[in-house]
């Protein structure tokens, strides 16, 4: 087969719905791109935005939602063409003053009719919520508003740079999650670790547990294998480079729990360089005020998704992605003293 490689250098209040809306009508739409392939009760609630779910369940079970004028169930998956009677229901009205997403673009890796792929600064989330108004899904809307359809295809932390990938079609979407959730992607990362990394650690096979700290953030803890909670996580690792006081490493995901390499590298004892919540926070400050190796200074935390391999969705050529260390991270490794 074929392969490409492409380098490059607390939750918000329920607005209150107002009782001077005009009331509700009934709408019949025509599903186009966007809509093909999708279970009737995601495309409701991506079109009934503020509605509970109770609510959309409620209605197409009562059959008061109709495609081609029959009733259909919530698994009922839609057909380009399609026509969709939508009943009367009111949409919780929209927060006065709220500004939209500024429209941005991003350092594209790759593009084409189904796909977009994107470097993705640290400090940028993927999408808003959890007390961000916006984020990179959002700001791409703005700055594209021809586009019909464009999805985030899997997630990266905020703190973390590197390969995002969008979906412009319903269909790439639908194909690209089935590879990443069966584990047909090839996904390195590159991150700089506090201390010495032993050459022989090169498997971490510890399950890990999500849950909630005393702030209500989300938090994950490695556990025993056989803990009810746990799910099981493996990461491979190889050392890039040996510094004075910390090691650069590859790191390879094969399964994709939430914070699975951050939590892996802390619990081996050599935490990520700047990580925020499972990094050595006087460690991090140090290095935010230039007290690192050598000097450096650096304030934010080095994971960056360099490496990610996938099957095109239509033409089935093996891509590989590869986004180039961000400046800031460049120049830190060039600052660091390098073991004799």
């Amino acid at each position: 087969m074929a392969q490409s490689i492409i380098s490059s250098n607390p939750p918000a209040r329920r607005p209150a719905i107002s009782p001077d809306l005009p009331a509700p009508e009934v709408r019949r739409l025509v599903v186009d791109e966007a809509g093909e392939g999708q279970r009737l009760d995601n495309f409701l609630m991506r079109l009934l935005k503020g509605v509970p779910k109770t609510h959309v369940y409620r209605v197409i079970r009562s059959g008061e939602v109709r495609v081609n004028k029959g009733r259909a169930g919530a698994d009922t998956r839609l057909a380009l063409g399609d026509e969709v009677r939508v009943p009367p229901v009111r949409v919780a009205e929209k927060p006065a003053g709220l500004a939209p997403a500024p429209a941005r673009e991003f350092p594209v890796l790759f593009e084409d009719e189904c796909l977009l792929a994107i470097a993705k600064p640290a400090g940028v989330a993927v999408h808003g919520g959890s007390g961000v108004s916006f984020g990179v899904i959002e700001q791409l809307r703005q700055a594209r508003p021809q586009a019909r359809f464009l999805e985030l295809v899997h997630r990266i932390d905020r703190e973390t740079s590197g390969i995002l990938l969008l979906a412009k079609k319903r269909s790439a979407l639908v194909a690209l999650q089935d590879q990443f959730r069966s584990r047909e992607t090839g996904k390195i990362y590159g991150a700089l670790v506090v201390g010495v990394w032993p050459a022989k650690m090169k498997v971490i096979d510890v399950a890990l547990h999500k849950t909630l700290d005393g702030r209500g953030e989300r938090h994950v803890l490695p556990v025993a294998a056989d803990h009810p909670d746990g799910r099981r996580a493996i990461s491979l690792v190889q050392v890039v480079r040996a510094f004075q006081g910390c090691t650069l490493l590859d790191v390879t995901i094969k399964t994709g729990r939430t914070h699975q390499i951050r939590v892996h590298l802390a619990q081996a004892g050599h935490a990520i360089v700047g990580d925020p919540k499972y990094g050595d926070f006087a460690l991090n400050k140090a290095w935010a005020r230039g007290e690192g190796p050598g000097g450096a200074r650096f304030e934010r935390m080095f994971l960056h998704a360099r490496q990610l391999a996938f099957d095109h969705p239509v033409s089935a050529e093996r891509i590989t992605l590869m986004a180039a260390l961000p400046a800031e991270c460049a120049t830190l490794l060039n600052r660091l003293p390098t073991l004799p």
